[in-house]
């Protein structure tokens, strides 16, 4: 073969992997993201590698991060950069939900996600009429299935502006514009009224407070007497050992992958609700068996990590996505096979679930009690 063919040749078949990878390839689900479309959310494309090495030099001690009021009050900030540097690329390979669920046989992972958001829907007992809380709604992939299983109207909240841009865009695109509600603020400090939702709940998202009391104080300022709040937890299992090293690595990468000041104890989670004033009426790891591991749409195989990576440095390099894009994938990549470790080894769980209620006479305590 002549030389000038072969170049050619060469140059098609790289146009064409490029042109599969970049454009065929598009979002996990119908409404997402295409590779093409990452950016770092609101991040200036300058600014990008400035603002991941920030986050990594914030983040890379877990336990340190939240040790002091002064780091702990950085914490929100933070949680917004990395929300910021992982959003495009957590619905282009994972779809509109960040978060995980127990697989189901012969259904997909798209299947199993939707029921486990419609379970809180049903936990909640929600219905048309009723004003239901999402405490930290991402794009809103849970609040829109919680909204069209129960009819209810959805209300969420994410300290992230483009996030709430990315929720807005996809309610109007799933017509549930009208029933589906995003605000934009920091679910330690809401800016609702108290007493003003029929239910709350919060899918995987708590994690990233430095004190949970602060959430749980805040969600059940909010909720009417006698109303139920479901959260799902991540948290340490009872399996987990401080003094085995690999155990630590583990739960060190999950917290400096995902934003977290700390994994919380497996045991804590109702006390601290019962130390805001809530009563516990169920709680249940859904990670246990019989339920199917939730790990298994992390466990990428080398040729997919491989074609990802390569979509990212393609992208990177045409300058279709902003330098700190690969540096990006890689860290979720890393946070992937601490998750995984966590999971297959037990001593993590991201669906640690609680049901609370506040107290029906709650408010007349109050009341009674300020006087």
């Amino acid at each position: 073969m002549e030389p000038a063919t072969m170049a050619w040749t060469a140059g098609l078949v790289g146009a064409g992997l490029v042109y599969w990878f970049v454009w065929v390839m598009g979002a996990a689900e119908v409404k997402g993201k295409r590779a093409v479309d990452l950016k770092m959310g609101s991040i200036t494309r300058d600014k990008v590698q400035d603002k991941y090495t920030q986050y990594w030099s914030f983040f890379r001690r877990p336990k340190e991060t939240a040790t002091t009021q002064a780091s702990a009050d950085k914490v929100p900030a933070f949680v917004d950069t990395f929300y910021n540097l992982v959003t495009d690329i957590y619905e282009w390979g994972w779809g509109q939900s960040f978060h995980f669920s127990p697989s189901l046989p012969g259904r997909s992972h798209r299947d199993a996600t939707r029921v486990h958001e419609e379970r809180v829907a049903d936990l909640l007992a929600a219905r048309p009429g009723h004003r239901v809380l999402d405490v930290g709604c991402g794009v809103g992939g849970p609040m829109r299935a919680i909204a069209a299983h129960s009819g209810a109207h959805v209300v969420g909240i994410t300290i992230n502006e483009y996030q709430v841009n990315r929720a807005r865009a996809h309610n109007r695109k799933a017509r549930l514009d009208a029933q589906c509600e995003v605000v934009c603020g920091n679910f330690m400090a809401m800016p609702f009224d108290d007493a003003s939702f029929d239910g709350a709940y919060s899918i995987e998202a708590t994690c990233h407070a430095p004190r949970l009391q602060d959430v749980y104080a805040e969600v059940y300022r909010v909720l009417k007497p006698g109303r139920l709040y479901v959260s799902y937890e991540w948290v340490t299992t009872p399996l987990f050992r401080a003094d085995d090293p690999a155990h630590v690595e583990a739960i060190h990468g999950i917290e400096r992958g995902d934003a977290l000041p700390g994994l919380r104890r497996q045991d804590e989670i109702a006390s601290i609700a019962q130390e805001v004033g809530f009563e516990v009426v169920q709680e249940l790891d859904l990670a246990l068996p019989p339920s199917l591991p939730w790990w298994t749409r992390l466990k990428m195989g080398r040729l997919a990590y491989w074609r990802n990576s390569l979509v990212v440095r393609v992208l990177t390099l045409l300058r279709i996505a902003p330098k700190g894009v690969v540096e990006v994938h890689e860290m979720l990549y890393e946070t992937a096979q601490h998750l995984t470790l966590g999971g297959e080894t037990g001593i993590f769980s991201p669906m640690h679930m609680v049901v609370l209620r506040k107290p029906a006479d709650a408010d007349a305590e109050a009341e009674e009690s300020s006087k």
